[in-house]
Formats: structure tokens, C-alpha cells, sequence
């Protein structure tokens, strides 16, 4: 006999939410935890788009640990002496059911893993998973441990371990390790006072902002983010860790020259440092997604490199809750059915492609490629903002040249041929149109 009905590795968001499915399904659920507590180790950038738990903790905005709303969403593209941004503000945002939310990920992982052991299931803390166990046919059983006597069997082990997961590994699931599908993030916590805040980034009250910036990386290809919470601000950069090894550069350095920036010292000015975080991000989406199933064995959130990084659109742990309670369901059906091999773990699948999580990865497989591109890295920033700069300047007694003729001049400026403007145009509408 099995020591329990489901093993849960990792207690992040996507292991929460596994946790919270299985033990609702009325299985006998262990989620272990390398950490003192859920969220100790974790970092992400800052916010959280929290509409998958609509079904799975109703009115969830009533408790959830949420900094802020964001009510005010930016696009910012940076030259290292231009800004141009896309600014979008909703006050629909900031009421039921909400949009988006700044929240600490300590905070919003305890909180998850609190419903799951509501819901029934045992957390095990301060624990490292430290491989599989396998049954002669090579089905996985269960979990070892770094604890004496810390071998675990369970009918179904669910491996919410991270980026780059190891226990995919050790199933022979994750063969995409190349360094180029991987961006690293890093970030730093500045407090403010509240009313700063607020002042400095025009919101009231429990309402932020999500700035996302194209440029300000120097020469290394990436990106960064400014987002509020109640009285922080996080500030970071996401670097593509091949070129951050080519240039040799410290991300430290690299953050430092965007809080500099012009377009960015007022806002972050008086800033004190109270946390330095960095954290591997799986970026390459569809090209690099494991295997996602074995006999005995479902693989979700980062360990599945569920990370939508588009320019656009930059998610991760919405896609860690959905594939958690995708997995956490298909656990539960394969139990009842008594098939716990590959085929009966399947509805997993038929779940992922049914619904946004890999929906919105398939329509935007060729976007990550496009964003960290060297040109629109470091061509199209500085053509783009030419061309505002130009169509906003009062040159008289100069006649005022006409859009065409100043696209023209800085295309040409900018040594962006034709055809790979087109051809980058073509995969941008195929994606985001």
C-alpha cells in the first residue's frame, strides 16, 4: 500500500493549488516544502493575475494578502535619453473581480498553501525532495527526502519544483536545458512612504501601477519592470543570460543604469533598499515545455516552464494555479479510475490544451524569439522613439514632414532593412494580432 494518494513537490502557487484540487477531490494529500514556509525561497517580479481562482476560492479578493490593484498598465520604451509609453488607466480595475494585483509572494503562498491544508491536505516544511522513487517498470511511486527515513509512496507524485525541475529531469521529461531559453530576473524592493507612492505614480488609495519597459538593459538583451505596492516599489530587470554572460555585465550595474534613467530617477529617487532577489525564469515557452506526464507522475507551473513572456503580456503565476488544479484534477481522476500510468493521467493534458494555459503559449510560441531579438532589442527602440520625437517637434519655419518620409528616414537611420521589418511585423501581428 501507498502511503498516500497524492505528493505534492513544491508548495508555490502551482503546488498550492494541486493541494487544494486533490485534497478537495477527498484524496489524502502531502505537500512538501523545502522551505521553513511556503514562499520563503520564491521570488517573481511582483504581480499577480489571480482570475483562474474564481472557481477555486470564491471572492478570493476578499482575503487574499494583495498589496495593490493595478489600475494603471504602461508600456515603456526606453533609449538611454528617451521615454515613450503606451499608459492605460481603468477604475473597472479596481473593483470586483479585479484584473491584476501587486502582492509579496510569502504573503500570497502562505496563503495558498493555508487553503490547502483547509482543504485537508499535510504540509511538510523545511523537507527536500531529493529524487523518485520508481517501481520496476519505471512507473514513479513516490518521493526520497533529506529526512531519516524520509522515503514517501503515493499513487501520484505532482512535481511543482520550480525552473529547470529536477525531478522532470530525473523522469527523463526535461531535455530543453540550453542556456539560451533562459532569462534571469532580478529585482529590488525600495520602500516609500505611501503617500510618495501615490503622488509620484498619480493612484489612491489600494490602486497601483504595472510599468513594463523595453530598453534600459544596456547591451544586454531584455527588459525591465517598475510595479507599487503599498509602500515599496519593486524595480527590476529580466536578462537573457546568454548575452548577460557575453557582456560580462552585473545585473546590480544593470539596474543601477535603469534607476538613472531619466525617465525613471524621479520615481524611484529616495528610494531605501530593503530586499535583493534574483530568480531563473524558463523563457522560451512552447520550444522548451517538458514532457508534462509519466506513469505516476504530472509535471506544473515553472517546472513545465509555464511562463508567458511576450513583451505584451508577461505571466507566470496564473499559468502556475491553472496547471496546478489541471494536475490536481486529473489526480484525482486517475485515482478513482484506478489507472495511474501515463494514459490514465492524460486528462491533464486535454486540460492544458483546452483552456488559455497552452492556448495562449501555442498562439504566442514565436513571440518570446521576437522580444529578445537584437533588433527589436536594439534597433527599434531608438527608431520608434526617433520618430515620436519628430512628429512632436515644432521645427519652424520648416514645413512639417509627413510620417512617411520620417519612417523612411529613420528606418534607414537606424540600419533596419525592409524585409526583416516586415518579416518582424508579419510574426508580431501573427501573435499579438
Amino acid at each position: 500500500m501507498t502511503d498516500v494518494d497524492v505528493i505534492v513537490v513544491g508548495g508555490g502557487p502551482a503546488g498550492s493549488c494541486a493541494a487544494i484540487t486533490a485534497a478537495r477531490a477527498g484524496l489524502d494529500v502531502v505537500l512538501i516544502e523545502r522551505g521553513p514556509f511556503p514562499g520563503s525561497k520564491n521570488m517573481y517580479g511582483g504581480v499577480v493575475y489571480p482570475r483562474i481562482l474564481d472557481g477555486l476560492i470564491p471572492n478570493w479578493w476578499e482575503e487574499a494578502p494583495v498589496q495593490r490593484w493595478v489600475t494603471r498598465r504602461s508600456t515603456m520604451l526606453l533609449t538611454p535619453t528617451q521615454a515613450l509609453t503606451v499608459d492605460f488607466r481603468s477604475q473597472a480595475w479596481g473593483a470586483p473581480p479585479y484584473n491584476g494585483a501587486t502582492a509579496y509572494r510569502p504573503d500570497w503562498d502562505h496563503w495558498l498553501a493555508g487553503h490547502a491544508e483547509a482543504a485537508g491536505a499535510q504540509l511538510i516544511t523545511s523537507t527536500v525532495v531529493t529524487g523518485l522513487l520508481r517501481a520496476p517498470s519505471g512507473a514513479v511511486t513516490g518521493v526520497r527526502t533529506d529526512r531519516p527515513d524520509g522515503d514517501l509512496t503515493a499513487k501520484v507524485v505532482i512535481a511543482c519544483d520550480g525552473v529547470n525541475s529536477f525531478l522532470a529531469k530525473e523522469a527523463g521529461l526535461y531535455e530543453h536545458t540550453d542556456a539560451k531559453h533562459f532569462t534571469l530576473g532580478v529585482k529590488e524592493t525600495l520602500a516609500l512612504p505611501k503617500e510618495v507612492i501615490d503622488e509620484r505614480f498619480a493612484v489612491r488609495d489600494n490602486h497601483g501601477v504595472d510599468i513594463e519597459i523595453l530598453g534600459g538593459t544596456g547591451g544586454v538583451n531584455g527588459g525591465g519592470f517598475l510595479y507599487t505596492n503599498l509602500e515599496t516599489l519593486a524595480i527590476g530587470v529580466v536578462l537573457k543570460l546568454t548575452k548577460l554572460g557575453a557582456q560580462k555585465a552585473r545585473p546590480e550595474e544593470i539596474i543601477a543604469g535603469l534607476k538613472r534613467h531619466p525617465a525613471i530617477a524621479p520615481l524611484v529617487q529616495d528610494g531605501e533598499l530593503k530586499e535583493y532577489s534574483a530568480h531563473v525564469i524558463p523563457e522560451a515557452g512552447l520550444t522548451m515545455m517538458p514532457k508534462m506526464i509519466a506513469d505516476g507522475l504530472l509535471v506544473a507551473g515553472d517546472a513545465a516552464a509555464l511562463c508567458l513572456a511576450a513583451g505584451i503580456w508577461l505571466e507566470g503565476v496564473n499559468f502556475a494555479m491553472a496547471s496546478g488544479m489541471y494536475a490536481g484534477e486529473a489526480a484525482a481522476e486517475a485515482v478513482r479510475a484506478g489507472d495511474l500510468t501515463a494514459v490514465g493521467l492524460a486528462g491533464y493534458q486535454r486540460r492544458l490544451s483546452d483552456t488559455f494555459v497552452l492556448k495562449d503559449h501555442r498562439r504566442l510560441k514565436r513571440a518570446p524569439e521576437l522580444v529578445l531579438s537584437d533588433r527589436v532589442q536594439h534597433l527599434y527602440p531608438q527608431m520608434i522613439a526617433n520618430v515620436a520625437e519628430r512628429m512632436f517637434r515644432v521645427d519652424n519655419p520648416d514645413p512639417k514632414p509627413g510620417l512617411r518620409r520620417i519612417l523612411a528616414q529613420e528606418r534607414k537611420r537606424a540600419g533596419v532593412r525592409r524585409r526583416d521589418l516586415a518579416r518582424d511585423g508579419w510574426i508580431g501581428f501573427r501573435s499579438f494580432g
